[in-house]
């Protein structure tokens, strides 16, 4: 399988009437500035989608939409998957702009590529796609361009008609304004074009996308996979302890599920980063809440998770190593830089295939059978009655639980203590924070400050972390090289080795001072 590429999409859309009359977009004005914006009408085309979802609407309720759409005339044919994306392009929040990443597939119309169905697959979870909705549109375009003669808008006329089998099921008319692709005015000539278009009647900015507007009150219904009522840092002192519970698990999961598609893709070592930290941070909650949830399926949950963690670390693991050796590389001089190409290029070849294997692991049902169990724990958690307690009285303490983990570990830590027992700090350093970060909303800035300060801890020690893998990896490869340049791209592993070595020692000396600052017994008072 490839890697389909990801295009952005930032539009307005606003509803309009019949008797809506587009105005001549051509005499834009933006303050003193001489010539407005030109107008290029495209004519018109007739389009038709079929939306293709589970019974239950699970894509369309999380913002998600995958369709088969062609245009009368042929010139356009193929299947599209849209993703929900946070915030827009240059675009002001008061127009209500619809962010999404599109991403295109080939195939006949009968059924949905896999490449399709499988980048959906977190939030399908599996359940079979059928057509839930048919929708032909005329629409007419018309280009707006840029004083540059660059094209900055996209202003989409269409007339909506849904089609349920047995005529029309619906019609509306909406107004849709997308930002083009790439260096132009687009951003500032946006709210100019919306402005115009309310002026001369059209509706208020709504991001509803075409299919929901299609498929009515069953599309807007939560989706399975939603933010907690709470979000983590919002959960009241009076609120019980499962309020806490829910809010956490809720948080992860969509973390993960969110971050899912673009492990799918490749392209951007971001999403492997934070799928890894949903399932660590998910991990991490779920130790830290224990005695408020099942025993038995925390201990089978975390193991899955651990699973999953160590499937998606290999590629995240290649991605730091790769910056930081991109990075320390640049910062040699001309010659030892070009030497030590061969290397980074290895690193690279490193992270396709532990990409691909991060990838494979999405497609498995043991996968699958996993985020069954962490949607279903989002709505209902098997809590103990503990969990019923105020989590004022029930949070502080497990949070002090923590933190007598990691200062017992670093206890243990001597002046020539092995890497392995710093290392070993680190991770209890990790879930410490996580811990305070999952209680802010109980405890207030208390939990906020201890929190910052455990992850001073956790940044020195993770730098010693990945000068160790760095050195050891730099070792592994220098170790046999043969051919034209070796003994250069040896001496460079040499000099990138000492790199590591500098920084590690930097670390070792460091961590002292962080850790100092967050035992401060007023960091702490609040935990019991």
């Amino acid at each position: 399988m490839g890697h389909p590429q990801k295009v952005a999409e930032d539009e307005v859309k606003l509803g309009a009437s019949a008797a809506f009359v587009l105005p001549d977009l051509g005499g834009l004005r933006a303050g003193d500035a001489g010539a407005g914006p030109s107008v290029v009408d495209l004519g018109e085309r007739a389009l038709t989608a079929t939306y293709w979802d589970t019974k239950d609407l699970r894509l369309t309720r999380a913002g998600l939409s995958l369709r088969h759409r062609s245009a009368g005339d042929g010139s356009e044919q193929g299947w599209t998957v849209k993703l929900p994306v946070a915030g827009g392009r240059g675009a002001p929040a008061e127009e209500a702009t619809l962010r999404r990443s599109e991403v295109a597939f080939s195939g006949p119309d009968d059924e949905p590529p896999a490449e399709a169905a499988a980048l959906v697959l977190a939030t399908t979870r599996g359940r079979s796609l059928e057509p839930v909705a048919r929708l032909v549109t005329t629409r007419g375009r018309r280009h707006i361009l840029d004083a540059e003669g660059r094209i900055a808008l996209e202003v989409a006329d269409d007339e909506v008609s849904v089609l349920d089998g047995q005529g029309a099921g619906g019609r509306f008319r909406e107004i849709e304004v997308e930002l083009a692709p790439g260096d132009n005015d687009g951003p500032a000539l946006l709210p100019l074009v919306v402005g115009c278009l309310r002026e001369a009647g059209a509706g208020a900015p709504d991001p509803t996308p075409k299919i929901v507007r299609a498929l009515g009150p069953r599309a807007l219904a939560p989706p399975d996979v939603a933010p907690p009522d709470h979000a983590v840092g919002e959960v009241g002192a009076k609120a019980a302890a499962a309020v806490v519970v829910k809010a956490a698990i809720a948080a992860g999961t969509c973390r993960l599920v969110a971050h899912d598609p673009g492990v799918r893709l490749g392209g951007d070592d971001e999403d492997v980063h934070q799928a890894r930290v949903a399932t660590r941070r998910l991990r991490s909650d779920l130790a830290t809440f224990r005695p408020l949830l099942d025993r038995g399926w925390v201990a089978d949950v975390r193991a899955e998770l651990g699973w999953l963690a160590g499937e998606l670390g290999a590629a995240r693991d290649a991605d730091v190593l790769l910056a930081r050796l991109q990075r320390q590389t640049a910062q040699l001089g001309r010659a030892d830089a070009a030497a030590a190409a061969p290397l980074l290029r290895a690193l690279e070849n490193e992270r396709v295939r532990a990409g691909a294997r991060a990838g494979a692991a999405l497609t498995t049902p043991r996968y699958v059978a996993l985020l069954d169990q962490m949607v279903a724990a989002s709505q209902m958690p098997p809590l103990t009655d503990a969990a019923q307690e105020r989590a004022a009285d029930v949070v502080p303490r497990l949070v002090g639980k923590a933190w007598r983990h990691l200062a017992k570990a670093v206890d243990q830590v001597g002046d020539d203590a092995p890497a392995e027992l710093l290392h070993e700090v680190r991770k209890k350093a990790k879930r410490c924070r996580y811990a305070c970060e999952a209680a802010t909303g109980v405890c207030g800035k208390d939990a906020k400050k201890l929190a910052a300060a455990v992850a001073g801890v956790q940044e020195v020690l993770g730098e010693l972390q990945d000068a160790a893998v760095a050195e050891v990896w730099l070792r592994s490869r220098a170790v046999g090289l043969k051919g034209a340049g070796a003994a250069g791209c040896a001496f460079s592993a040499g000099l990138l080795t000492g790199v590591q070595q500098r920084a590690a020692d930097e670390a070792v000396r460091g961590w002292r001072g962080a850790w100092e600052a967050a035992s401060d017994k007023k960091r702490r008072r609040w935990l019991t």
